[in-house]
């Protein structure tokens, strides 16, 4: 099992989008795939499922990603093992949930003293114990996790038990400057969590080390995403280009430079993952048909060239699939 993070600090790059459908179209070729959602805002999680079934999971006895870690969090027992939600063939969801917003609160409170304190590495590591299970429960070969654009807390717990994570970018000015913190906070945290680790690992923790976050998720590459697509070298428009052309160096010397001497990343030639161009208004129908774009047709309200458009999309992510398939 492959547990990959789509994340960047930065809000608006499409990382939400960009995970359904690589999880869609894994599932298509017969990948089981679990979606996480881990980022409070639950994007995903309307993008998958309807208004209906999210009030379920979020209801005393649902399977949001609150709901399962909530006794650990309020101190008054331990994860809830509950089933994750059935999609369709092959891919499973975590539903996200509003409430994650008190976990983080609570991820911070106990991070000084989860060196010394069982009960607040547990709270450290509740969301990757819950992960294990779910993906374990589904027989999952695929873990997708989306997390909310920041450097916090919940995103540092999260990440520490990733096996890999994906930068979706913008190509502008403000994605190429969050490299430079993206690679920083890394690093930072690297040493924190080996730090705690060491503390966690002496005897008489009573954790098991099999329930102990790594710490040490890989950058696997990135993917530009939002432009404004024309038939040029770039496949870019002229204003998109100018700062197309800096993402790959700003890349490299920012997170793979940094990361590199950590073994934090993976080292290979090329680090783009694609390029996913802005498709405009095909995204409200996806959304409203709770299906990925190369799935919707007339049905869904699309006419012309939308069509042929949307089903041509699938494509784009033929990269990222490819690189998962290496890693399985």
């Amino acid at each position: 099992m492959v547990q990959i993070a789509i994340f960047n600090n930065k809000g608006g790059v499409g990382k939400t989008t960009y995970l359904y459908h690589i999880a869609n179209i894994l599932a298509d070729i017969g990948i089981c795939t679990l979606m996480v959602d881990c980022d409070s805002q639950c994007n995903l999680t309307a993008y998958a499922i309807d208004d209906t079934e999210i009030k379920k999971s979020w209801s005393d006895r649902g399977n949001s990603i609150y709901r399962v870690i909530q006794p650990v969090v309020e101190n008054t027992g331990d994860i809830r093992m509950r089933q994750s939600y059935f999609v369709r063939d092959n891919l499973y969801l975590v539903p996200g949930d509003i409430d994650l917003n008190m976990y983080e609160d609570r991820l911070g409170e106990t991070w000084p003293s989860a060196s010394i304190q069982p009960a607040s590495i547990r709270v450290q590591i509740a969301i990757y114990r819950y992960i294990k299970f779910a993906a374990k429960k589904s027989k999952a070969q695929v873990v997708l996790i989306d997390l909310g654009p920041n450097l916090g807390a919940l995103n540092r717990t999260v990440l520490g038990g990733c096996d890999y994570f994906i930068t979706p970018l913008s190509p502008d000015l403000f994605s190429i400057k969050g490299t430079q913190n993206l690679g920083n906070k890394f690093v930072w945290w690297h040493d924190e969590w080996q730090n705690n680790l060491r503390k966690w690992k002496r005897a008489g923790s009573g954790i098991e080390a099999e329930d102990l976050p790594h710490g040490t998720p890989k950058f696997l590459g990135y993917v530009t995403q939002q432009h404004n697509i024309r038939d040029t070298k770039s496949g870019m428009t002229k204003g998109w280009s100018i700062f197309g052309k800096q993402i790959d160096s700003a890349v490299r010397k920012n997170i793979v430079q940094q990361l590199s001497p950590l073994d934090q990343s993976v080292i290979k030639e090329e680090y783009m993952l694609g390029k996913i161009p802005n498709l405009h208004s095909l995204i409200p129908y996806s959304l409203n048909a709770h299906k990925p774009v190369y799935k919707c047709n007339g049905s869904d309200g699309l006419t012309g060239e939308h069509i042929s458009k949307a089903k041509n999309s699938k494509a784009l992510y033929n990269d990222i699939i490819d690189t998962i398939m290496e890693l399985l």
